[in-house]
C-alpha cells in the first residue's frame, strides 16, 4: 500500500512547477499565432500539451507501470492498479484571453477509488489538495463546505457545454430557478476550480454536464474530504464518467439535487443513449 499523505505532497510539487512554467508563459503567449482549434470553442496552446508532457514524465516516476487519463493524449497507457487523471490546463480558453481562473487538476486512482486529488489555481496561488482518509486543504489550511441550506442564501456555479446543446432548454430552465431564488450564478470558466469552491465553502453547489474525468476527478474527490456530496444527475456515482455532476454541501444537497434532477436527470440519459 503507498503513502498517500507522502504521495500527495510529491504530487503538490510537480504541480506547483507545472504552474510556474504555465505563468511564466502567460507572458509571451500570442493568441493568434498560438491557439489549436479540436472543435467549437474548445481549444488547445502548446502551453496545454508542454504542461501535460511535464505532468507525465513526471508522475510516472512516482510510480513506474502507473497509467494515465489525460485530456491531451500524451500517454494512453492504462495501469493495472494505479492511474492519473490529469488536466494540465483546466480553463484554456480563459488562458488564452489572460483570464482567471485556469488550474492543473490531477487525480490518482487506485483500482476504481479515488485516493488523491489536487488541484492548483494558478492566477491566485492557491493549491487545493486531499488524500485518502484525509481532510481537504487549501494552502496547508484544513476547508470545510458552507453550512447553507436555503435557496436565499446559495451562491450556485455552473458551466455552459460547448457541444452537446440538445438538452439547452432544460438546462435554462434550471439556471432561471437558481437565478430567480438563490443568491446568485457563477460561471468561472473551470469545472475543476468550480468544484474547490464549493469545498472550501465559496459556493454552495455546483452542477454541469458534458464533462470528461479530467475535468472533475480531483475537484469532486476534494468536496468529498471536505464534507460535501458528489452524485451524477440521477443521485448515482457515475459523475467521473458519464459527463454530468452535482455537487453541495450536505445541507442544501437534497434541494439543489431535486431541481437539477427533474429537469436534466432522465433528459440526459436519453440524450446520451441517443448519440451513442
Amino acid at each position: 500500500m503507498i503513502d498517500y499523505k507522502e504521495t500527495c505532497l510529491k504530487v503538490q510539487a510537480i504541480v506547483k512547477e507545472c504552474g510556474e512554467f504555465i505563468r511564466n508563459e502567460s507572458s509571451r503567449f500570442r493568441s493568434a499565432t498560438d491557439v489549436e482549434t479540436k472543435g467549437h470553442s474548445n481549444f488547445v496552446t502548446y502551453v496545454d500539451k508542454t504542461s501535460e508532457k511535464m505532468l507525465v514524465e513526471s508522475l510516472g516516476k512516482l510510480f513506474p507501470g502507473s497509467g494515465f487519463i489525460a485530456e491531451e493524449g500524451t500517454s494512453e497507457v492504462k495501469g493495472e492498479r494505479y492511474n492519473w487523471i490529469i488536466d494540465p490546463l483546466d480553463g484554456t480558453t480563459n488562458f488564452i484571453h489572460g483570464l482567471p481562473p485556469h488550474s492543473i487538476s490531477v487525480a490518482l486512482t487506485e483500482g476504481h477509488e479515488l485516493v488523491i486529488g489536487v488541484v492548483y489555481e494558478i492566477t491566485l496561488d492557491e493549491l487545493f489538495y486531499a488524500w485518502k482518509g484525509s481532510k481537504a486543504y487549501l494552502n496547508n489550511k484544513p476547508i470545510e463546505v458552507s453550512k447553507h441550506k436555503e435557496h436565499q442564501q446559495a451562491l450556485i456555479a455552473t458551466g455552459y457545454p460547448y457541444y452537446d446543446f440538445g438538452l439547452m432548454e432544460k438546462y435554462f430552465l434550471v439556471l432561471k430557478e437558481f437565478m430567480e431564488k438563490t443568491s446568485g450564478v457563477r460561471r468561472l470558466g473551470s469545472a475543476a476550480v468550480d468544484l474547490c469552491y464549493v469545498a472550501c465553502g465559496r459556493f454552495e453547489a455546483f452542477w454541469e454536464y458534458a464533462l470528461h474525468p479530467w475535468d472533475v476527478a480531483a475537484g469532486s474527490f476534494i468536496i468529498k474530504q471536505a464534507g460535501g456530496i458528489v452524485t451524477d444527475f440521477n443521485g448515482g456515482e457515475g459523475f467521473l464518467f458519464n459527463g454530468d455532476i452535482i455537487a453541495s454541501n450536505e445541507q442544501y444537497f437534497n434541494k439543489f439535487y431535486e431541481i437539477v434532477h427533474n429537469q436534466l436527470g432522465k433528459c440526459y440519459e436519453s440524450e446520451k443513449n441517443r448519440n451513442t
